[in-house]
């Protein structure tokens, strides 16, 4: 069994405000208007992955985001959402994988209270403050660079990781990374070859416990990664060129 697990957002799919040219499709509708797309031929290159590989969408994303995309090649058998704190099986929350979340995240949950309270009255926060399946936080702050240091420096970084993507933080207990969720993937469905596809901070973890990585141009200098993963080119969309690399792999397999 061949297995990609691949984030979703500037990863697969793309928001309104990114150029990915005019050959696009719609993926995802959010209070009557079309907020993602993905490029015609990546439409094309999916159908063909599809084929040859298990497609598991990995994202940070809740369930109610995930479940506003549709990627027009059928529903998938498996997703990893929350950061792979949940995984759904033909779109049904796995209990025992959710539970063992629970049991994973334990250690961290003072830290993660402490986050709350943090945000709780900060001033910065412009948006509500949300404790995600009760395992992380998530909320929007202005300002979010300078909340992230403050809260590394306040909170245990053994137990608790913190990111921000532009206004968006995040809080959650490093035992729920994507590469934690890579981990438990290969047990859950026993399989040995995996290659993982991600654009930001939060999929790290995950292209590292992958058998390969697969990241845009530049993230290796962005992040100060040392490991042994490949970089897409720096002309075309990561999409696409992610998606060529799974087949070529595929072929050679």
């Amino acid at each position: 069994m061949k297995i990609l697990c691949t984030d979703l957002d500037n990863t697969i799919i793309y928001s309104y405000k990114h150029d990915i040219g005019n050959e696009k499709m719609n993926v995802e509708i959010y209070k009557e208007r079309e907020i993602s797309f993905i490029s015609n031929h990546t439409y094309e290159l999916l159908k063909k992955v599809n084929e040859e590989f298990l497609i598991i969408p990995t994202s940070t994303r809740t369930i109610e985001q995930y479940e506003r995309i549709d990627l027009k090649i059928g529903t998938f058998k498996y997703a990893l959402v929350c950061n792979g704190s949940v995984l759904l099986v033909d779109g049904k929350k796995d209990k025992d994988w959710y539970e063992e979340s629970l049991r994973l995240a334990k250690p961290s949950n003072l830290e993660v209270k402490k986050a709350l309270e943090y945000l709780e009255n900060d001033k910065r926060r412009i948006f509500e403050l949300r404790h995600i399946e009760d395992l992380f936080v998530f909320t929007k702050c202005d300002e979010a660079e300078t909340v992230v240091n403050e809260l590394r420096k306040y909170l245990d970084k053994n137990l608790v990781n913190v990111f921000n993507n532009k206004e968006k933080v995040y809080v959650l207990p490093t035992s729920l990374s994507k590469g934690k969720a890579i981990e438990r993937l290969r047990k859950y469905l026993k399989v040995e070859f995996i290659i993982a596809s991600g654009d930001s901070e939060f999929d790290i973890s995950m292209v590292e416990a992958a058998d390969v990585g697969l990241v845009p141009h530049g993230f290796k200098a962005e992040f100060n990664i040392k490991s042994d993963i490949y970089e897409m080119g720096k002309e075309g969309l990561f999409s696409e060129q992610l998606l060529r690399k799974c087949l070529q792999y595929g072929s050679a397999l």
